[in-house]
């Protein structure tokens, strides 16, 4: 295998949930191969880097394996090596952590509502937080 699907890539080796995530990317111009805007169907091969603005973050990756098929988190080592910076992880735990203490202000003082409940978890959930 020389080479494989950008969209594909990025959804095996597990950067974005679904793969119509990851194409979504793409045609937003969060994702860049070497530093040029990419396709869905852009080809990624090894030695390539790879740019992807999560809605926590965005990723370094370093393609060192090529894959279409979806693998399991522990096995991703084999395929990118990750070279994110480490300011960009504890921005994204930063932002978490000011988004909880907000949520558990205690506004009203008592048990929370329906709709209350509704916004904590969408906010508690990591990767519907950044919308």
């Amino acid at each position: 295998m020389d080479f494989a699907r950008l969209d594909k890539w990025l959804w095996a080796v597990r950067v974005y949930k679904t793969r119509t995530d990851s194409a979504d990317a793409c045609r937003g111009s969060a994702v860049r191969i070497n530093g040029n805007v990419a396709k869905p169907s852009s080809r990624v091969r090894i030695g390539d880097t790879v740019t992807a603005r999560t809605k926590a973050l965005t990723r370094t990756l370093h393609v060192i394996g090529l894959t279409e098929k979806r693998i399991g988190a522990a096995l991703t080592v084999d395929f990118f090596e990750d070279r994110t910076p480490e300011s960009e992880f504890e921005a994204a735990r930063e932002k978490r952590a000011n988004a909880r203490r907000f949520v558990f202000k205690g506004e009203s003082g008592g048990r929370p509502t329906k709709k209350n409940r509704r916004e904590i978890e969408r906010l508690m959930n990591p990767d519907d937080f950044y919308e």
